[in-house]
């Protein structure tokens, strides 16, 4: 009548001490540190460990440890403020070969982790640090590969020896090229068609998709036209590219374990735990400074600025300082998208400069061009988007503005391809350039819609109110369901520690991010199981009443609320995995709580207060009453 199998007080002992033990390493807390990277090939040694010793007492620091993990060394300090100070110290004292990062260490003793227990991951708002959200601007992405189809079939023709009167931009994101009488457009198309075919994809790679192209041939006339697929493809790409390039520049920021995901079509959330100076982290985010090195066209550039009429394969630009146009070709060499390592450094003169390795195609164009302009003349042209906000009409209009000089041009003294140096930046735009080279370019530029900062003492603060509040619902249930229910209030308050327990060790052992709405959702995990505990009570003191065998009773209460507390959690399940599926930051945190706690909560309610229900009445041969 009361009997519960033996097998299952198995299962309930295995989930209860799986439980225990992945759930532990959550009361072990975390050392604030810094861990030190080592980048191209540097050693991390004893040798750099002195180093960081050194630098740390230069600087009035006193480290709880230094140690190596994983490669790395890791650095474990007292307090925030003091990793703060360490990081500063040992970013400027180690130099480029080497990149602190602010972390938070681990305590959790060694034979816990070798089970691979962990504990979870704080979110932002526990943690402390910034969040930003940026607009990537896709009509820059989509006008970018658009010019590299223009200036790939410039080239395919020149190669192909098809004469050509102009290519140029055309409406709806086409490109029109007008080919000179007397030559084939038919000719033309198929040369185009051959060359910005896939196989044969340009150096910058913009080509990749290349068949998806249209060629409408009018007269002389030919217009390559994008599909709205391939459209498509490009906004996505650019989404995409420019994530990549921001994990590596929060890279260079130094920064462990961020957070950096894609929110709806066209925004990127990037969160940076630890990191409290909001300036330096938009510097590195949001920089779009770059460089191209363009071929001078000999002629006059103030004449040309003068009368407007400026050579069709030249473009005009100013030389920095004020010192007037140059006019340079309007085919790129070489651009920041194709290089694979920049160090700031100083020339023979001692000025600043970057030293510049390209990838091999690159490098070979380079070298193809430098071969035969040996004692002619190139510039490096210095790209910068700023971003701009103006109140127009009482409401902000966000813009952004190109900033294009060209560096005083240098003449070609001999061949070279894919290793070089250039120079005429100052110190902190050599410096700032070489990270962003080597962090990549993004596809699109982007503007900052959103940003805040979240102290890591107002994190502290928000873990200590969150454990507060599921303390306090989870006593205040104990003290009310003892009183209420006496013997099963004290059934219902351990199966209740018993659900928080699983809830707490299953986000531990899938590495779920624990946030303040998630703390929300484990109190209501706590509603939830007491809900499913109420039920079954109130079913059983229902089943006495109506003069039912106590042990008969406990087994109908039990029997006859299950289908009742299915049917009202899998309406629970449904909006959890509604929230979690089409909710976004908070929500998917208060979702993800929500629905362990709910599956937790059934296991706990039917099948462990049961076992418990059995363990202390069901060996009884004569039960009179139930303490209920």
């Amino acid at each position: 009548m009361l009997e519960f199998p033996r097998w299952k007080y198995v299962l309930i002992l295995v989930v209860l001490v799986v439980s225990a033990i992945y759930a532990l390493p959550n009361i072990y807390p975390q050392d604030p540190s810094v861990q030190i990277t080592a980048s191209r090939g540097a050693a991390i040694d004893d040798a750099l460990r002195a180093k960081v010793d050194e630098t740390l007492k230069a600087a009035g620091i006193t480290p709880k440890q230094i140690e190596k993990r994983d490669g790395d060394l890791l650095v474990r300090l007292s307090t925030p403020d003091a990793q703060a100070k360490a990081n500063d110290a040992l970013r400027e004292s180690l130099g480029e070969n080497y990149t602190p990062a602010l972390n938070l260490a681990s305590t959790v003793p060694a034979w816990l982790s070798r089970l691979g227990a962990k504990p979870m991951v704080r979110g932002l708002d526990l943690q402390g640090g910034v969040h930003f959200t940026l607009q990537v601007d896709q009509k820059a992405a989509l006008d970018k590969r658009v010019e590299a189809y223009a200036e790939d079939a410039r080239v395919a023709l020149r190669d192909a020896k098809i004469r050509v009167d102009s290519v140029l931009r055309g409406a709806n994101n086409t490109i029109v090229v007008n080919v000179a009488e007397g030559q084939s457009a038919t000719a033309a198309r198929d040369a185009l068609m051959k060359v910005l075919a896939p196989a044969n994809a340009s150096a910058s790679g913009a080509l990749v998709g290349a068949s998806a192209l249209t060629y409408d041939v009018q007269g002389q006339r030919i217009v390559i036209g994008l599909p709205e697929s391939e459209l498509t493809r490009i906004s996505g790409d650019a989404i995409q590219q420019n994530i990549a390039t921001l994990r590596n520049r929060v890279n260079q920021l130094g920064v462990a374990e961020p957070v950096i995901q894609q929110q709806g079509s066209d925004r990127i959330v990037v969160e940076l735990p630890g990191v409290q100076d909001t300036a330096a982290a938009k510097r590195m985010i949001g920089a779009t400074a770059t460089i191209e090195f363009r071929a001078v066209v000999e002629g006059d550039a103030l004449e040309a600025m003068r009368t407007g009429n400026v050579p069709p394969e030249a473009k005009l630009y100013q030389l920095r300082d004020n010192r007037g146009p140059v006019l340079l070709n309007k085919r790129v060499l070489a651009s920041g998208d194709q290089m694979v390592n920049a160090v700031s450094n100083v020339d023979q003169n001692g000025q600043p400069a970057v030293d510049i390795t390209l990838n091999s195609v690159a490098g070979q164009r380079m070298f193809d061009f430098t071969s035969v302009n040996v004692g002619k003349r190139m510039a490096v042209v210095y790209i910068e988007r700023i971003p701009e906000v103006k109140m127009v009409d009482s409401k902000e209009v966000r813009s952004v503005r190109v900033s294009e000089e060209a560096l005083q041009p240098s003449t070609i003294n001999g061949v070279f391809s894919n290793k070089f140096q250039t120079t005429g930046l100052t110190k902190d735009e050599a410096d700032n350039l070489a990270k962003l080279l080597r962090a990549g370019s993004l596809a699109a530029p982007m503007s900052f819609v959103e940003e805040y900062v979240i102290g890591p003492s107002l994190g502290a603060e928000n873990v200590e109110r969150g454990i507060k509040a599921v303390v306090y619902s989870f006593l205040f249930t104990l003290v009310f369901f003892t009183i209420y229910y006496r013997v099963f209030g004290a059934i219902t308050s351990v199966a209740l520690l018993f659900n928080l327990l699983i809830v707490v060790a299953v986000m531990s052992i899938f590495g779920a991010t624990m946030t303040l709405p998630g703390f929300a959702g484990l109190a209501l995990s706590v509603g939830l199981s007491v809900d499913a505990n109420v039920l079954i009570n109130e079913r059983i003191r229902e089943e006495l009443r109506l003069g039912v065998p106590a042990k008969k009773a406990i087994a109908e209460g039990y029997e006859r609320a299950s289908g009742t507390i299915l049917d009202a959690n899998l309406t629970g399940l449904i909006v959890g995995i509604a929230l979690f599926a089409f909710g976004t930051g908070p929500l998917k945190g208060f979702a993800l709580t929500m629905i362990i706690g709910i599956f937790a909560s059934m296991f706990t309610a039917i099948t462990v207060s049961r076992a418990l229900a059995t363990l202390i009445y069901g060996r009884r041969k004569k039960l009179n009453s139930v303490a209920i």
